[in-house]
């Protein structure tokens, strides 16, 4: 089970994660999901397939865990990223430069990508990239604080969440865990201007920045024990499965004793304590699979997503949702007509032959060692 883990100049637990989740997300791009869930309406198999659409409210499925996912993965990414600038000789403020630069970039590429409409120019705050510019950068204000002080600013986010949504008696915005009338949609109407019609909240930047700081102290925990050490390494599982269940235990808690129910479209605080317990043991099971085990067999498959990540994201929410996923459905359709195949079938091979072609460009980049980061 020992391996010396610093040797290898990256993480390949966590390359493999982030790669995991932009495959799956690339396959959410092309519509496959929306897809299966009505196909497999009233079907035993519908279980299944509504693990990959988000829960319309009080719940919590696996599609729900990715966003939580990402956010906390550029935490962890972020603990590695800066113990190797400081370890440079790169000083606090010249790393806060670039922490504010990317933060500004995020911002900026997050309002593109909803901003370009059929109908005109829109400006959004709800995309993962506009929430990630803020979580970043909290976490890393707060970085060198103590494990205590980051989980006290922890709970004191969550604690800002719960008084907001509960004591703050807009009129008409007064129902905490009610869609269209919750503080969460007044606050976007004075942004924005809006509601968005699917309950999605800008506000959810407060509590999500749980999952960032999460993922940083996660990273700092890993740190520690890569030591190649046995011991250590199970020492580490333990410490992230047992922070992983406590914090899960008291969101589901919170949800069933009837305080705060799990709702991801406005990050509750116990859908943020649940998830980012999801979080923990999907790194630690990750990181025993990949790392301890080093079982990195078909790791290329994913990594090439996860090495440029905000790149093929971009990709797909812009130029795939604009112009590349109709244009290849088109050619497939096209072909298949010729052989009086099925419309399921067409559905099935457009969703693969976009994610395939989108797999090809990001291996183009990796073997040319392009990568794009902000």
């Amino acid at each position: 089970m020992a391996v010396n883990l610093n040797v290898y100049q990256r993480l390949a637990s966590l390359d493999f994660l982030r790669g995991l989740i932009m495959l799956l997300l690339a396959f959410d791009a092309t519509g496959i999901y929306e897809w299966l869930d009505h196909q497999t309406e009233g079907h035993i198999t519908n279980y299944l397939a509504r693990q990959f659409v988000h829960h319309p409210w009080n719940g919590l499925r696996l599609w729900d865990l990715v966003q939580p996912a990402f956010m906390f993965m550029a935490g962890t990414a972020m603990a590695f990223s800066l113990k190797k600038q400081w370890e440079a000789g790169v000083s606090w403020t010249a790393t806060f430069r670039k922490a504010l630069k990317r933060s500004g970039w995020l911002f900026f590429w997050g309002v593109l990508d909803y901003a370009v409409r059929p109908e005109g120019l829109s400006f959004e705050l709800w995309d993962v990239l506009t929430q990630l510019s803020f979580t970043t950068l909290i976490a890393f204000l707060i970085f060198r604080w103590s494990v205590t002080a980051q989980i006290s600013v922890c709970a004191g986010l969550l604690l800002l969440t719960e008084c907001l949504y509960r004591f703050t008696h807009v009129p008409g915005f007064d129902q905490p865990f009610t869609d269209q009338h919750n503080f969460g949609n007044y606050i976007d109407l004075l942004l924005m201007n809006k509601i968005n019609s699917g309950g999605w909240v800008a506000i959810n930047c407060i509590p999500t920045a749980v999952h960032t700081i999460g993922g940083a102290l996660a990273g700092k925990l890993l740190q520690q024990h890569m030591t190649g050490n046995a011991q250590s390494s199970r020492k580490l599982l333990q410490q992230l499965f047992m922070w992983g269940a406590a914090v899960m235990i008291l969101g589901y808690g919170l949800d069933l004793a009837g305080i705060t129910p799990i709702i991801k479209r406005i990050a509750t605080s116990s859908f943020t304590l649940a998830s980012l317990g999801w979080c923990l043991w999907f790194l630690a099971i990750s990181y025993w699979w990949v790392d301890l085990l080093q079982h990195r067999k078909g790791l290329l498959i994913v990594n090439v997503f996860g090495m440029n990540a905000i790149f093929i994201y971009l990709f797909f929410e812009i130029v795939g949702h604009g112009w590349f996923n109709g244009y290849i459905t088109a050619i497939t359709n096209g072909v298949l007509d010729w052989f009086n195949a099925g419309e399921d079938f067409k559905v099935v091979i457009a969703a693969v032959a976009i994610v395939a072609l989108e797999w090809l460009l990001c291996l183009f980049l990796y073997r040319r060692k392009i990568f794009f980061k902000l």
